[in-house]
């Protein structure tokens, strides 16, 4: 749901209890283990794991000190994009099939076989409800029949989760059901107006990915357009729905809003966020990290003037001693973050000066090595002809490599030749593209 801190905490297991967490993972050959990570509201706590065997099984013991709660089972890498929540309500035992194919059925535990069974029910009627409007029908009666199942559903599944963990999200997903016939347009204002009506503070939905799933859904998925000024509005409305409380929770849930916003290349409405919410929130709950994170994207971001930084090179033997700004001669610069002990940038470089090499443009490279010491990288350099090396010593420390908000090698920025960002190729295709259509 958030920007998830792992806590490896070992400590012994005292086998007080039979209860387990066990399952079959298929194809088997794709899994080696599973980890059992017990969930709080902004941190992951490791507890324990098994090697996969080779028929896909695998079977973790539990013990009296786990804790009614919410569970995640981390399957692979990265952990983030490979994982799944279950409930455990310390008195079932929880066993499951998951298959990279047909996805994630519970086989046992009556807490997450009634939520699972919930949110089936609650998709098939939905799908009726689209079918429904999707055929522009006004027939009123099919109308009552609709939302008469989705209300008679729902109460049935509140009733039968009485008492359990899952009573909790049946609740909190509890869908807006019209009194009356409305068109599409109403019946949508309506279900955006209720959509963000849960409890933000609640822990247990804290300690899921139920809130981060709710929000992405009322972020990108609430409108048929996909306007900047909606998203901002969104964001907005995001931010009041969640209140004044929790701004831990505030900041790790929209937080992977700008995250997503990012990935979507909308630099605009990331630095919007960043800007009226993101960096109050960081620096309110002492999260330097991000703040940090978050002056380095705006600064690199496209339309941006790239921070300046002190560039020495040589020129027929002699030393050249001049700036980023004060570079001249070219119409647009390619700027390259390396390093001569990255594999991957010692294959990719020397394809990236070929392609240069052979699609001439009016361009000059800096290639700035983010390195820990000079010997390495001053006996590597010669085979980038051309380039103006740059070495930052310190490796990430380093002052402009933190400005520049590298995370990876290589990365590339192209910048235009008053020095302003105007692309951020991800990978080579993407700087050939690019490249190309200087």
């Amino acid at each position: 749901m958030k920007k998830i801190l792992f806590l490896f905490v070992m400590f012994p297991i005292l086998m007080l209890s039979q209860q387990s967490v066990k399952g079959t993972f298929s194809p088997a050959s794709n899994f080696t283990y599973a980890f059992l990570y017990k969930a709080s509201p902004t941190t992951l706590s490791y507890l324990d794991r098994d090697k996969i065997a080779e028929d896909g099984s695998f079977n973790i013991q539990l013990d009296s000190t786990m804790t009614a709660g919410m569970y995640k089972i981390v399957y692979g890498v990265p952990q983030e994009e490979n994982n799944f929540d279950f409930i455990y309500n310390g008195k079932e035992d929880v066993a499951f099939t998951f298959s990279l194919d047909e996805g994630l059925e519970f086989k046992e535990s009556n807490e997450n076989k009634l939520w699972a069974s919930y949110t089936n029910s609650m998709e098939m009627i939905n799908s009726t409800i689209s079918n429904y409007y999707s055929q522009e029908s006004s027939d009123k009666t099919a109308f009552n029949e609709i939302f008469k199942t989705l209300k008679d559903t729902q109460d049935a599944f509140e009733g039968a989760s009485t008492g359990t963990l899952a009573a909790t999200f049946i609740k909190a997903n509890r869908p807006y059901i019209p009194a009356e016939y409305e068109d599409i347009t109403t019946y949508s204002n309506h279900l955006k107006t209720s959509f963000l009506n849960i409890d933000f503070g609640n822990s247990l939905l804290q300690s899921s990915e139920f809130l981060n799933d709710r929000v992405m859904a009322y972020m990108f998925g609430m409108s048929a357009t996909s306007t900047n000024v909606e998203y901002k509005q969104h964001v907005d409305e995001i931010v009041t729905a969640i209140g004044a409380e929790n701004p831990a929770i505030k900041t790790a849930l929209l937080e992977n809003v700008w995250n997503k916003l990012i990935e979507m290349q909308n630099t605009g409405v990331a630095n919007y966020i960043s800007d009226t919410h993101l960096m109050i929130l960081a620096n309110k709950t002492g999260n330097n990290d991000l703040y940090q994170k978050l002056i380095s994207y705006k600064n690199s971001s496209v339309g941006t003037i790239a921070q300046d930084f002190p560039i020495t090179y040589e020129i027929d033997n002699k030393p050249v001693n001049t700036t980023l700004y004060d570079l001249s001669g070219a119409d647009h610069y390619l700027l390259i973050f390396w390093s001569s002990t990255c594999g991957h940038c010692l294959n990719e470089l020397p394809m990236v000066k070929n392609y240069i090499d052979t699609h001439p443009k009016n361009l000059k490279t800096i290639a700035f090595g983010i390195e820990s010491e000079k010997e390495n990288w001053q006996k590597t350099i010669p085979q980038f002809g051309g380039f103006i090396h740059v070495i930052g010593l310190n490796q990430w420390n380093n002052p402009i490599v933190k400005a520049y908000g590298v995370q990876s090698t290589p990365t590339y920025f192209i910048l235009d030749k008053d020095k302003k960002f105007i692309a951020k190729p991800k990978d080579l295709e993407e700087l050939k593209s690019a490249l190309e259509n200087l």
